[in-house]
């Protein structure tokens, strides 16, 4: 519960609000389990690219997280995981473009 209030309450002045609510009632009514609904969000933020949205995605995630007695090592995890496979395969799609060429260990 304090997961889903902390969610209304940073997504209430969001011009995306109904549909990012849209997405976690859907991943929560469908009961899918964390690494599907994971799978799915890396799935949609690699489809669209880059953008400056995910920083304001990533602090979603962080505060919700830290809704209900803070963050715990798992979703600690899971968000570190999404930030590297997100940067992981921006630079390997830029790479591969011949756009850049970057040491992912910066």
């Amino acid at each position: 519960k304090e997961e889903i209030a902390a969610l209304e309450k940073l997504l209430s002045e969001h011009p995306w609000a109904k549909e990012i609510k849209w997405s976690f009632d859907y991943e929560f009514q469908k009961a899918h389990t964390v690494e599907s609904a994971y799978n799915n969000a890396i799935d949609i933020c690699k489809e669209y690219g880059p953008n400056p949205e995910y920083k304001y995605l990533l602090e979603v995630m962080t505060q919700v997280a830290g809704a209900f007695g803070g963050i715990v090592p798992q979703e600690k995890k899971i968000i570190d995981k999404f930030v590297i496979d997100l940067k992981d395969r921006f630079i390997h799609d830029l790479e591969e473009n011949k756009l850049a060429t970057f040491n992912k260990y910066e």
